[in-house]
């Protein structure tokens, strides 16, 4: 028998239910079916379909809040900024310019927080919590907990990554304990993997606000 020939991977292939999430946000388009009835990305939109698909889940008042700091340093930062830099830079020699360096580190710092507010709420999925409800843990689910061990009880709502703040009561959805309820039901236990060991919580309440 002569030797078999194998041929170059291809593209990465998308399902049907991948398809129905490319169509339900306007991507179907990059796409190139193929004889087999799978679809197949062209080169060109593999970047563009990668990045749609890594949507940033995130409450209604956690995109609002990105959107008014985004602005804040759009509007108000950047003009200071570059009104401190052409100040400096009117004081003479930058190579020894103290204030020159500092607002152009400045700059730096706040056009590097702009991309990146730019790039979530590019990406954002906001998810009205209001609106959802369950008998499990998801995103933007309230959790009443109970500590197991001391008996202690603790309340968290899972929030986006740029939303947490464990002084408000707000965890990530991406930290450990969010991952750890994730899908638990009331009466449930979760175990969770800190710095100081394992702990386990019981699930007392779950509520939608």
């Amino acid at each position: 028998m002569g030797a078999q020939t194998s041929k170059p991977p291809g593209p990465p292939s998308v399902g049907l239910v991948g398809f129905s999430f490319l169509v339900k946000n306007g991507i179907a388009g990059w796409l190139q079916p193929l004889d087999t009835g799978a679809v197949m990305l062209s080169d060109a939109r593999r970047k563009d379909f990668k990045m749609a698909m890594e949507r940033v889940p995130m409450t209604v008042e956690g995109h609002i809040k990105l959107e008014a700091e985004l602005h804040r340093l759009k509007a108000e930062e950047r003009p200071r900024i570059i009104q401190q830099i052409a100040e400096a830079r009117a004081l003479g020699d930058l190579s020894e310019n103290a204030e020159y360096h500092a607002a152009k580190e400045a700059q730096g710092l706040n056009e590097a927080r702009v991309a990146e507010l730019e790039d979530k709420l590019g990406r954002a999925d906001v998810i009205d919590t209001s609106t959802l409800s369950g008998t499990t843990v998801k995103f933007g689910a309230t959790v009443t907990l109970a500590d197991e061990d001391s008996g202690d009880k603790v309340k968290y709502r899972i929030v986006g990554e740029g939303e947490a703040n464990v002084k408000d009561g707000k965890i990530s959805i991406g930290s450990p304990i969010a991952r750890a309820l994730i899908g638990k039901s009331k009466g449930e236990s979760a175990e969770v993997t800190t710095p100081k060991g394992a702990r386990s919580y019981e699930v007392l309440k779950i509520e939608w606000k």
